[in-house]
């Protein structure tokens, strides 16, 4: 009876497969509602036009917002075998060696904390981040479009949209027993 309230094991490394695998294939699959969401926005005086194949910068965003994240729901060195983990597995699908893509995550999550200055909240940088990387501030109107900063209506439906890309680590420390 007692195995029954028992939680599962889940290895550093079947975490960082399942976090790389994770975010493809919500990108693979997301990323066409994304671009089909940003393109009829209503508050858009005309539609970007982002392709339903440009996810690239959007996957990068992801990535680095979610490994971002891992410090809020892990320990000191739990996080940083985490994010090791999960670079090198990233690292193999793309051929890239790790300490080029750790360096393009890190400056995407230093980008990332400029632009969403002074708030530290990953959420509304990665929205930021996405408005930034697609140059969406060209198809505002006027008024936003001269402040060069998103409208707040948009950017409100966008930090809805981030958070389906957003690894839920509560539900899952609450499900398994990390070892």
């Amino acid at each position: 009876m007692f195995t029954l309230f028992k939680k599962k094991k889940l290895t550093e490394e079947q975490l960082a497969n399942y976090f790389v695998n994770t975010l493809l294939q919500l990108t693979d699959e997301g990323f066409k509602d994304v671009a089909t969401i940003i393109n009829s926005d209503p508050e858009f005086v005309q539609s970007p036009e982002i392709s339903d194949d440009n996810a690239d910068q959007f996957l990068l965003i992801v990535i680095a917002g979610n490994l971002k994240l891992l410090s809020v729901h892990f320990d000191a060195m739990r996080d940083v075998r985490l994010a090791d983990k999960i670079v090198k597995r990233l690292s193999e699908i793309y051929s890239v060696d790790p300490s080029r893509m750790r360096e393009s995550i890190a400056q995407m999550q230093s980008w990332m904390s400029r632009i969403n200055h002074p708030s530290k909240n990953t959420h509304y940088a990665m929205s930021k981040a996405i408005f930034f990387k697609y140059g969406l501030n060209e198809f505002q109107g006027d008024y936003f479009r001269n402040m060069k900063t998103p409208n707040p209506i948009f950017l409100k439906r966008l930090d809805e949209v981030v958070a389906t890309f957003i690894i839920d680590w509560e539900s899952i420390r609450d499900q398994y027993r990390i070892a």
